[in-house]
């Protein structure tokens, strides 16, 4: 069994403990890949045209003989109209809302994707590769004292993951934040944030002094899934792992 430090909130060791058995399930990123898919699609929210979009126009064809193209045009003007073709007209194949974007996934799959996940959240490489920041000397996956849920305040928060020696990562995620590229930008997504750190805990209310991190996302282990391991369905994400948690993680079937 690999062994981890137990970091205090001032950045010292205070002990070691045996990561849980889920911690060695084999790195599966096609599996965390798939299963992110089938998550995102299972989320998407139906959406169509407008049935009549483009079709709300008095035309006729004015039949052959005038030298002039035969498509739709407007009974009071000239202007082509109605059809897929012309400008302002009805689209070929508009999306539809009673399309089913459901996919399925078996349920062992969906357990080996969350446990590879969760598994790859202590591999220094992966984590790496991912783009995280840091300290080199940090054994992964990050467990901290049951203290860390007791901070009252975010900017103690801050304090205390700086001591850690994660907080560039939280510099990161904030110094990255970017307008969006296209026309997202005026559909309520005007910016793109990277993420950052996730941290499991287990108190309730610890959540309202650290939900104000850029990047930064806070769930129980109850709630865990590949949604918040594996962003975009790269598995390796710097994660934070209060000391009750991962005991509450190891029991978890």
């Amino acid at each position: 069994m690999t062994k981890v430090n137990i970091y205090n909130i001032d950045g010292s060791s205070s002990e070691k403990i045996d990561l849980p058995k889920i911690f060695s399930t084999p790195f599966r990123p096609d599996i965390i890949r798939k299963s992110f898919n089938v998550l995102h699609s299972n989320k998407r929210q139906p959406y169509g045209a407008y049935p009549l979009a483009g079709t709300r126009h008095a035309v006729a064809s004015i039949g052959k003989g005038r030298g002039m193209s035969r498509v739709p045009r407007l009974t009071q003007g000239r202007n082509a109209a109605f059809a897929p073709s012309n400008v302002s007209g009805r689209r070929a194949h508009p999306p539809k809302v009673e399309k089913n974007w459901k996919e399925k996934i078996n349920r062992k799959e969906s357990l080996i994707a969350k446990n590879s996940a969760i598994a790859a959240t202590a591999n220094k490489e992966i984590v790496t590769k991912r783009g995280h920041k840091f300290n080199e000397k940090l054994t992964l996956p990050v467990i901290v004292d049951d203290s860390f849920e007791k901070i009252k305040k975010t900017k103690e928060v801050i304090k205390a993951l700086d001591k850690i020696g994660v907080y560039e990562d939280v510099l990161r995620a904030t110094n990255g934040k970017h307008i969006r590229a296209g026309v997202g930008k005026i559909r309520g997504r005007k910016y793109k944030t990277p993420k950052s750190l996730l941290i499991v805990y287990t108190k309730d209310d610890f959540q309202k002094y650290s939900k104000n991190l850029i990047g930064v996302d806070i769930v129980k282990p109850s709630n865990i899934n590949i949604e918040y391991l594996a962003p975009g369905g790269d598995a390796g994400r710097l994660t934070i792992f209060t000391k009750s948690a991962i005991k509450e993680l190891g029991g978890a079937k």
